[in-house]
C-alpha cells in the first residue's frame, strides 16, 4: 500500500508540440521525437498538442460517457464486463483494486477493444482479451461515437509508437511488426465526488504504473491526476484544453533497458461538487510480440533479460487488479 500524500504543483510535465510529427521532412518528426526522448528519460508522463484529434470527436466521446453512466444501475448491470469472454463492458465502482493493499478504486468504468469476429486469428486462437465488445442495447449513438473515437485513438497511438522509435535512434517503422494487430484498450472512466466515508488511503485510482507500451488520456477539467517525479513527490497533473497526456508504461523499460521511465500515477476527485470523467487509451503492440532491449541501446558482449511476451505480462496485470483467476497466455 502507498499510503496518500498531498501532491505539489506539477512543474516538470512538458507539453509537446506534435505539429511538426506531420511533416514530411523527417527532421522536423525527429525534432519532436527529442522532445519525447526527454520526457522520457525525465518523468515518462507529457501532455501533446496539436495532435489532430477534432475537439469535436473528444467532446462527443465525453457526452456518450456522461449518458452512460448516468443510466440506471441495473442496466449497465446487463453487460458488466464479468459476462464477456475478453473483459469487455461495465465495470462497477470498486471492481478494481490498482494499489495492492489498499482499498478498491472508487470509480466505475467501461472497457472496450478492438472489435473481433469469431473468424479473426486471435479469436480462433483463443488470445485472452481479443474479441468482441458488449454494447449498450438501444443506443446506436454510443457506439457509432466511440467506434469513431477509438479509430482516432488507433491513429494517434501509431504515430507516437513511430515517435517512440524515432527518439531511440531506431528506424520509424521498427515496431512495425507489433502494429500489424495492435492491443487497443479503451475505458471511459467515471470517478464521483469523494465521499467523507472513504476507506483509508481509498481513492479514484491507488496509486499503479500502467502495464503496456503508451497511454493516451483525455480528461475533463475537474482535474485530478497525479503523477510520482524521480524524486519521490507527488505532482498535479492538471487539465489542459485540447490536450492529451502520455504516459509511458511497463513494457518501456523493458525495450530500454530503464532508460526510459514508467511513472507511478493515481486519481484523487477532489471536486465536492463535480464528478470527474477521463478517456484512457491503453496502446500496445501484438499480444504475442516479443519486447526485449532495442540494438540501439544493447552493448556487446553484455547479457540482457530474455524477452517477454507483451500480452503475458499484461494478462497476469490484469488477473492481479481485477482478482480473476490467471488467464492462459
Amino acid at each position: 500500500m502507498i499510503i496518500y500524500t498531498p501532491p505539489a504543483v506539477a512543474k516538470d510535465i512538458p507539453v509537446i508540440d506534435l505539429r511538426d510529427s506531420f511533416s514530411h521532412d523527417i527532421e522536423k518528426r525527429k525534432s519532436v521525437a527529442w522532445e519525447i526522448h526527454k520526457a522520457a528519460r525525465q518523468t515518462g508522463f507529457f501532455y501533446i498538442k496539436n495532435h489532430g484529434i477534432p475537439v469535436e470527436v473528444q467532446q462527443a466521446q465525453f457526452d456518450v460517457a456522461k449518458e452512460y453512466f448516468d443510466s440506471p444501475l441495473e442496466e449497465k448491470m446487463l453487460i458488466n464486463s464479468k459476462k464477456s469472454a475478453c473483459l469487455r463492458g461495465y465495470e462497477p465502482i470498486a471492481a478494481q483494486t490498482l494499489d495492492e493493499g489498499s482499498p478498491p478504486d472508487l470509480k466505475e468504468g467501461f472497457l472496450l477493444g478492438r472489435e473481433l469476429n469469431e473468424s479473426h486469428p486471435h479469436v480462433i486462437r483463443k488470445t485472452p482479451y481479443h474479441g468482441p465488445n458488449q454494447w449498450p442495447e438501444n443506443n446506436p449513438r454510443f457506439r457509432q461515437q466511440t467506434e469513431d473515437y477509438m479509430r482516432h485513438m488507433e491513429l494517434l497511438g501509431r504515430k507516437i509508437v513511430r515517435l517512440l522509435a524515432l527518439s531511440l535512434q531506431l528506424p520509424e517503422d521498427f515496431f512495425d511488426e507489433g502494429l500489424k494487430e495492435p492491443m487497443i484498450i479503451s475505458r471511459m472512466l467515471h470517478y464521483p465526488c469523494q465521499p467523507e466515508t472513504a476507506r483509508e488511503n481509498q481513492l479514484g485510482a491507488g496509486a499503479h504504473t500502467d502495464w503496456g507500451l503508451i497511454t493516451l488520456l483525455l480528461q475533463d477539467e475537474v482535474g485530478g491526476l497525479e503523477v510520482r517525479n524521480a524524486d519521490g513527490e507527488w505532482l498535479k497533473a492538471p487539465f489542459i484544453e485540447n490536450t492529451f497526456v502520455v504516459n509511458l508504461g511497463d513494457m518501456v523499460p523493458v525495450l530500454t533497458n530503464g532508460l526510459y521511465h514508467s511513472t507511478m500515477h493515481r486519481v484523487l476527485n477532489t471536486s465536492k461538487e463535480k464528478a470527474r470523467y477521463s478517456l484512457p487509451t491503453f496502446f500496445d503492440l501484438d499480444y504475442y510480440y516479443e519486447a526485449s532491449v532495442v540494438p540501439t541501446l544493447r552493448e556487446e558482449g553484455k547479457s540482457y533479460p530474455a524477452p517477454i511476451t507483451v500480452g503475458g505480462h499484461i494478462a497476469a496485470m490484469f488477473d492481479k487488479t481485477f482478482g480473476v483467476e490467471k488467464a492462459s497466455a
